[in-house]
C-alpha cells in the first residue's frame, strides 16, 4: 500500500490551497478533498512538481482512507451549516481519536457545541482561528487553536511549523483553550481588525484636508510604520495609496466608499452588549460600515446638509503629529477594550486564556500585527491579573503623552463636520474609564420614578437597593 498522507484537508478555496502548498513546503504529505472534483484535478495539474507530498481524493471515503492515524483533517470550508454537514458525513467514516480542525471562520458558541458533540463520539475537536489572509495561509499564517487538548499534542508539531513566527522565532500559535476558545479569539481578533483599519481611515480623512497627495499621504504612513505605529495595517496603507493602473491616477480614487464585512466584527459587538463590556469602538466601527453602505441616501443627504469646505490654516505639520498621536491612542484604547472583552468571556465560559500568549500569536502573520503587541505581552507576562492596559506603566504613559494631540484632532473634526467616530469613542471611553464620578445617578433616578427599579446609595455599601416615593406621576403631575 502506499504511503499515506500526514494530514488532509477539505476546501481547496484560496485559503485552503496556499495552506495545502504551506504544509506541502515543510515536509508534510497532504491529501486534499473538495466537493468540486474538478477543482481537485486542477489542484493537482498546477502542482505537478509537488505531487511525491500531494494526493488527491474523489470522495470523503477514498479521502479518508489515504490519512495515516490517528487521522488529522482541516475543515476550510464556509462556516455555519456546511462545517455541520461535513461532519456528519465524516464522522461514520472515523475512528476513535481521529481529529477534525475547523479552520473557517466559524462563530465561537458554533464550536463550543460541536466540541461538545463529538467528544460524545471520541473524536477530538478543534475549532481553529486562521489569520493573515491568502498571504499568511501560504508563507505563515496567525493560528489561534482551541477545543479537545489531546488533539492539540497530536497536531501542534504541524501546526507550530507551518505558523508565522515572531521576531524571536517564537512560533505565532499557541494552546489557546477548550471548547470554542481558539474561534472566540480569532473573532475579537477580527473586531479589533475593523477597529485598526476604521481608524486608519479616519486620519487618512484628516490628512486629506491639508490637500496632500496621495504620495505625500503614503509617505507619512511609510514614515509612521517606522515608528509606535509598525505594524502590517499601517504598512499596507503607504502601498495602496500609491498603486496606480497603467501609470494613470491612484486606484484608491475610482474606489466606492462603500465597505462590506463578513460578520465577525458585529459577532464581537453583539457579544460586548451581552456581557455589558464597554467595546464601544468595535460597534462603532461596525456601524461606519453600515452607513457607508447607504451611498444613495448620504449624496441626497449631501446636498441638503452640504458641508462648508474649511480648509486648514494651521500649522500642517503640528496636525500630522496630532493625527498621528491620535491614532496611536485610538490604537491603545482598541487593544484595551478587546482585552476587557476577552477576559469577561473568558470568566463566563471558565476559559484560563493566557493573554501574554495572544499577543504572542497576533504578533507574527495576523492582519493587526503591530510593534504595540510586544508592549501588551510584557504588560501580562508581567501582571497575568492585569485588569486593562490602561493599569500598565507603559500604556499610561503613552496616553499622557499623546492625550492633547488627541484632543485637538477630535475637536478639529468636530468643528470641520468630519465624521471620526472611532477617534471620538476611544475619547469619550477613556474620559469615562478615568471619571471616579458620572452623571449615571440621575440615569438612576429617573429609571426608579418610571419603573420603581430601584438604586444603590453612594453613603451605604454596594449591594442594597433602594426605592423612593418621588411623588410625581408618569402622566406628568405631581402626586
Amino acid at each position: 500500500m502506499a504511503e499515506r498522507a500526514d494530514i488532509g484537508l477539505i476546501g481547496l478555496a484560496v485559503m485552503g490551497q496556499n495552506l495545502v502548498l504551506n504544509m506541502v513546503d515543510h515536509g508534510f504529505k497532504v491529501a486534499v478533498f473538495n466537493r468540486t472534483l474538478s477543482k481537485v484535478d486542477l489542484f493537482l495539474q498546477e502542482n505537478a512538481k509537488k505531487k511525491d507530498r500531494l494526493i488527491g481524493a474523489h470522495s470523503l471515503e477514498e479521502f479518508v482512507s489515504l490519512l495515516s492515524s490517528p487521522r488529522k483533517i482541516i475543515l476550510m470550508i464556509c462556516a455555519g451549516d456546511a462545517v455541520d454537514q461535513t461532519i456528519d458525513t465524516l464522522l461514520p467514516l472515523l475512528e476513535r481519536g481521529d481529529i477534525i480542525v475547523d479552520g473557517g471562520n466559524s462563530y465561537y458558541l458554533d464550536s463550543e457545541r460541536r466540541f461538545k458533540l463529538l467528544k460524545g463520539s471520541d473524536i477530538l475537536f478543534l475549532g481553529t482561528g486562521f489569520s493573515g489572509g491568502e498571504e499568511g495561509a501560504r508563507h505563515g499564517p496567525s493560528i489561534m487553536p482551541g477545543g479537545d487538548i489531546r488533539a492539540w499534542a497530536v497536531i501542534q508539531p504541524v501546526l507550530q511549523e507551518i505558523c508565522a513566527k515572531s521576531e524571536e522565532g517564537d512560533p505565532c500559535c499557541d494552546w489557546v483553550g477548550e471548547g470554542g476558545a481558539g474561534h472566540y479569539v480569532k473573532m475579537i481578533h477580527n473586531g479589533m481588525e475593523y477597529v485598526d483599519m476604521q481608524i486608519i481611515c479616519e486620519a487618512y480623512q484628516l490628512l486629506m484636508q491639508l490637500k496632500l497627495s496621495k504620495e505625500q499621504i503614503a509617505q507619512i504612513f511609510e514614515e509612521w510604520n517606522r515608528g509606535e505605529l509598525n505594524g502590517y495595517l499601517v504598512e499596507i496603507t503607504s502601498h495602496i495609496l500609491r498603486y496606480r493602473e497603467g501609470g494613470g491616477a491612484p486606484l484608491i480614487e475610482f474606489i466606492l466608499d462603500v465597505a462590506q464585512q463578513k460578520g465577525t466584527g458585529k459577532w464581537a459587538g453583539i457579544n460586548a452588549l451581552n456581557l455589558d463590556v464597554p467595546a464601544t469602538l468595535i460597534g462603532e466601527a461596525v456601524f461606519a460600515r453600515h452607513l457607508s453602505t447607504h451611498k444613495d441616501q448620504r449624496v441626497a443627504m449631501s446636498k441638503r446638509f452640504a458641508r462648508r469646505d474649511r480648509p486648514f490654516l494651521g500649522n500642517a505639520e503640528e496636525l500630522i503629529r496630532d493625527v498621528r498621536r491620535t491614532l496611536h491612542a485610538s490604537k491603545i484604547i482598541n487593544y484595551a477594550q478587546g482585552f476587557m472583552l476577552m477576559q469577561a468571556t473568558a470568566k463566563k465560559m471558565g476559559w484560563k486564556l493566557n493573554y501574554g500568549s495572544i499577543a504572542l500569536m497576533w504578533s507574527g502573520g495576523c492582519i493587526i500585527r503591530s510593534h504595540l503587541l510586544k508592549e501588551i505581552k510584557r504588560a501580562f507576562d508581567k501582571n497575568r491579573t492585569l485588569e486593562n492596559l490602561l493599569f500598565d506603566d507603559f500604556f499610561q504613559g503613552e496616553i499622557i503623552e499623546n492625550e492633547e494631540g488627541w484632543r485637538r484632532v477630535v475637536s478639529y473634526a468636530a468643528t470641520s463636520g468630519m465624521p471620526s467616530p472611532c477617534f471620538c469613542a476611544a475619547l469619550s471611553f477613556f474620559d469615562g474609564y478615568r471619571s471616579s464620578e458620572l452623571p449615571m445617578n440621575l440615569i438612576q433616578a429617573q429609571r426608579d420614578l418610571f419603573g420603581a427599579h430601584t438604586y444603590e446609595r453612594s453613603d451605604q455599601p454596594r449591594g442594597k437597593y433602594f426605592h423612593t416615593r418621588w411623588g410625581y406621576s408618569c402622566d406628568g403631575g405631581s402626586t
